[in-house]
């Protein structure tokens, strides 16, 4: 069965239920384009389509976000439902296993709800079939019956917006893709905007921070709003049991210490991945495959949260023959740069 959970557009800090570190998760999510900090050509684009939709008393056009793990993918698509005054519903690709599952979901639906699928990349065959028509025309074809008594039955869906989210966009299916009518890419953030995200959780989180150390944090938070915060609550840990609970530049670098985290905001996992390949392929290029039998870890792990980043600020390059480890990276980790490539390079 589908596993999936409401959200209206007034914010709820979690269910009876929740554990506290859920309700500060989700309030730590900007609810409106005014508070969220950043991807400033997306809220442009988002704007006029949403001024548009409202306009024509239309839901918005289905909306594709992509871009690496923890740039705000489902906290835009929160933001999204909030600014049209929609119900949003939330689910995952893992979680639709079978055409009746999403079935059930989509004549559950309102006029004007938002169907949010997390990791839409992952969602079966099946399912995507089901999906074209749902999105392309408001209609569900489903079967009833087995066998030669099996009709077909056409049925009316209300009209519904889909948010997909997807660390790859590539592996979605064209006919797919091509049903949505907005496509964007998250960008990784400025030091500037992680250190504007830095300030304001801690004051959602009642933790004085000095501008200083949110600056540092946002040094080391690898352009990545998620990680910022994960960070900021550890050097906040650090800073209540070593100190006054005020979080200065003293408890930010002390923590961060702790952690093992560098001034870029590698941690032992991203140094070893990058000292594994020097070590044993020097400069030769390195497949996807080979990386993942020398880590321990899965390629979609390297792939969606290593490399990323790892590209972004220049430690790694691909090659159509693999990824290989760049000058700037050797002299990160402290080892000695291959005299060929010297004078190659020269």
């Amino acid at each position: 069965m589908a596993i999936e959970r409401i959200v209206d557009t007034s914010v709820h800090d979690g269910d009876d239920n929740s554990s506290d570190e859920q309700q500060i998760e989700i309030t730590l999510r900007p609810q409106t384009f005014a508070d969220y900090v950043g991807q400033e050509r997306l809220k442009k684009n988002l704007n006029l389509a949403i001024a548009a939709a409202k306009k024509r008393s239309e839901p918005i056009d289905h909306v594709l976000l992509y871009g690496p793990p923890g740039l705000g993918k489902t906290t835009m698509a929160s933001v999204i439902a909030n600014e049209m005054g929609a119900n949003i519903r939330v689910t995952a690709g893992p979680a639709i296993e079978r055409a009746g599952d999403l079935a059930s979901i989509l004549t559950n639906l309102a006029d004007g709800d938002i169907l949010f699928i997390d990791e839409i990349h992952r969602l079966s065959r099946a399912v995507e079939e089901v999906l074209y028509s749902a999105m392309e025309d408001f209609k569900l074809d489903i079967v009833i019956g087995k066998g030669p008594a099996a009709r077909s039955v056409r049925l009316d869906l209300p009209k519904f917006t889909v948010i997909g989210a997807t660390t790859r966009t590539g592996s979605l299916a064209a006919p797919l893709r091509d049903r949505f009518g907005h496509i964007y890419r998250l960008e990784f953030y400025q030091p500037t905007e992680i250190s504007q995200i830095v300030t304001r959780a801690a004051s959602i989180l009642e933790s004085q921070i000095d501008q200083a150390s949110a600056n540092l944090l946002s040094t080391r938070a690898r352009l990545t709003p998620r990680i910022a915060n994960r960070l900021l609550k550890r050097v906040r840990d650090y800073a209540d049991v070593n100190g006054d609970g005020i979080i200065d530049t003293i408890s930010t670098t002390k923590a961060l210490e702790m952690m093992e985290v560098d001034e870029l905001g590698l941690d032992p996992a991203d140094r070893q991945l990058i000292a594994s390949i020097v070590d044993n392929y020097g400069n030769n290029p390195v497949g996807l495959n080979t990386i993942a039998a020398l880590t321990g870890d899965e390629t979609s792990t390297i792939e969606d949260f290593y490399e990323p980043y790892l590209l972004q600020i220049g430690f790694i390059e691909r090659t159509p023959r693999g990824r290989r480890v760049t000058p700037k990276a050797y002299d990160h980790i402290k080892r000695p740069y291959p005299k060929d490539i010297e004078q190659k390079s020269a």
